[in-house]
């Protein structure tokens, strides 16, 4: 097999304001899936916000992580409320939930219920404290097991250990795992943009031996 070579244009970090270096890495690691983040703290007030620095990061047992930036300056609601009570809810976005997961991305202040401003329907986890998302097709209640700051940014990374998955029946498959076309899941994309599941590839490992 031949592959068509083009020139490259190389260029480090330090070239760059730290906005276009943001913005290089942000468009060039996709698609990234989107952990929609409830929390609560300690009077009760419920969080909802979005994250695309997200994955899964070892199994068993299932654990996650997100890593979450700062606002002006100053820790975020999610970051706070999960140093509070170490408890969160990932929930899933698929396409039917862009506006009101975008909804929830702005920097509100401390006091409002992305819940209600988003007209969502926050509905009682299991096991911890934070609600979960009853629209959202399926959702992770979450402890977090380490908090840690990513070094030379403004960054904080959680890892967390899933507790309890909620699952929309429909989306299984026979063998136990999730449909991807059912699941519909929504990914980030550079800058505004958003992508949905193209074409899905089936292709078996090789069998060594």
């Amino acid at each position: 097999m031949s592959l068509e070579i083009h020139s490259m244009h190389s260029l480090t970090p330090e070239e760059l304001s730290p906005r276009a270096s943001y913005r290089l890495l942000t468009s060039l690691v996709i698609p990234r899936p989107i952990a929609w983040v409830s929390t609560v703290d300690d009077e009760g007030v419920f969080n909802l916000a979005p994250f695309s620095f997200f994955n899964a990061v070892g199994a068993p047992p299932p654990t996650v992580m997100i890593s979450v930036d700062q606002r002006n300056g100053k820790p975020k609601d999610t970051l706070l409320n999960i140093r509070a009570n170490n408890e969160f809810v990932l929930n899933f976005v698929d396409a039917s939930l862009l506006t009101p997961m975008n909804a929830t991305s702005g920097e509100w202040e401390h006091d409002v219920d992305e819940f209600s401003l988003a007209q969502l329907t926050p509905t009682p986890s299991q096991d911890i404290r934070p609600p979960r998302i009853l629209e959202a097709v399926a959702a992770m209640e979450v402890i977090a097991k380490q908090i840690v700051p990513v070094e030379d940014t403004t960054s904080t990374m959680v890892i967390g250990r899933v507790i309890r998955f909620h699952i929309r029946e429909d989306i299984f498959r026979e063998d136990g795992a999730i449909d991807p076309l059912k699941l519909r899941p929504l990914g980030r994309l550079g800058g505004d943009n958003y992508g949905t599941l193209g074409e899905v590839i089936q292709l078996a490992r090789p069998k060594i031996g």
